[in-house]
């Protein structure tokens, strides 16, 4: 039976753990970042990798990176045959590829080269990309630049958050990585080197992309509202509060009248409600909020929300 070393962090590498444990895998340790204060408190929160780990008692290893000569010699110790790794979030030194007899292999959320990096599935989505994937890969120094293994390719619903995408892919990710797994500690995987052309870098989420820019066309803001879904959540302001958008549709905008005069809405003006949202006006077409959150409150639905307030010809900013 081979030993294997695991290496991931979030809920995302969760399922492909599960997935290697049911196969009847040995898994000689679980690496997973270290505990970390989160939230109001502070409080000391364990990796969602690390809960499961410990709830069917598999031996963690939680370095705060490979610079100190002990963790790399901690790692050596446990002889494995190969490492796996997917959302683990630190990047693996020389040392530590090399340290299992058949290297180390990484399961990547994105069609490389392109969308390299921490955020694929939202970078895929705020692009438009029509279709994304898993990639199998034998890892090499650098950021995710390996040659590869399998690929499964998903396409991207046009209703997709970047949390029900993720979810999809988690689930992708195990069941590659237990179809190819076989092949690859037989040595019978091809690797292919990545295309030269097409890389992108997903860089990371920050809040300070949550603020929605109405002047964009409503099929961006709409692509914006599903990309940061459930984090950071697309935000807007209302004078002087901040509401989040957690749901919207682009509509096309009706053809204008010339007969009628009709003055055309501004961007950010809300041009009509009713138990189906709020239809804001944007750059180009209108956009259908349908799920916003105020300050302090729980998600409403945008007719729960206008029970409360009247927003016919309020501008959003």
């Amino acid at each position: 039976m081979p030993r294997l070393l695991f290496a991931g962090t979030p809920a995302y590498a969760v399922p492909t753990l599960i997935a290697l444990v049911n196969a009847g895998y040995s898994i000689a340790a679980v690496y997973t970042q270290p505990d970390r204060p989160a939230g109001r408190g502070q409080k000391l929160q364990i990796s969602p990798v690390k809960e499961y780990a410990a709830s069917i008692e598999l031996p963690i290893e939680q370095p705060l990176n490979f610079k100190d000569p002990a963790a790399v010699a901690q790692l050596n110790q446990y002889a494995a045959d190969l490492m796996i790794v997917i959302a683990y979030g630190l990047l693996l030194p020389p040392a530590v590829l090399t340290a299992p007899r058949l290297g180390c292999i990484n399961l990547h959320a994105s069609l490389l080269p392109r969308w390299r990096g921490a955020a694929p599935i939202q970078r895929a989505i705020l692009a438009g990309d029509n279709a994304t994937g898993v990639d199998l890969m034998q890892m090499d120094a650098g950021l995710d630049t390996g040659p590869l293994l399998a690929r499964q390719v998903v396409e991207i619903p046009p209703d997709a958050t970047a949390g029900s995408l993720h979810d999809q892919l988690a689930a992708v990710s195990a069941d590659l990585l237990i179809r190819h797994l076989p092949a690859v500690l037989a040595g019978q995987c091809v690797a292919t080197p990545q295309p030269a052309a097409g890389a992108l870098y997903a860089k990371k989420l920050t809040k300070a992309e949550a603020q929605l820019d109405w002047q964009q066309p409503a099929a961006v803001l709409d692509r914006h509202i599903r990309a940061l879904n459930p984090w950071p959540v697309a935000q807007t302001r209302l004078g002087g509060d901040t509401l989040r958008i957690w749901a919207a549709q682009p509509l096309p905008a009706p053809a204008a009248d010339a007969a009628t005069n009709a003055v055309t809405p501004s961007p950010g003006q809300v041009i009509a409600t009713s138990a189906a949202g709020i239809t804001v006006a944007t750059g180009d077409g209108h956009l259908l909020i349908t799920q916003l959150q105020p300050p302090g409150k729980r998600v409403l639905t945008a007719a729960e929300f206008l029970n409360a307030r009247n927003l016919t010809g309020v501008t959003l900013d």
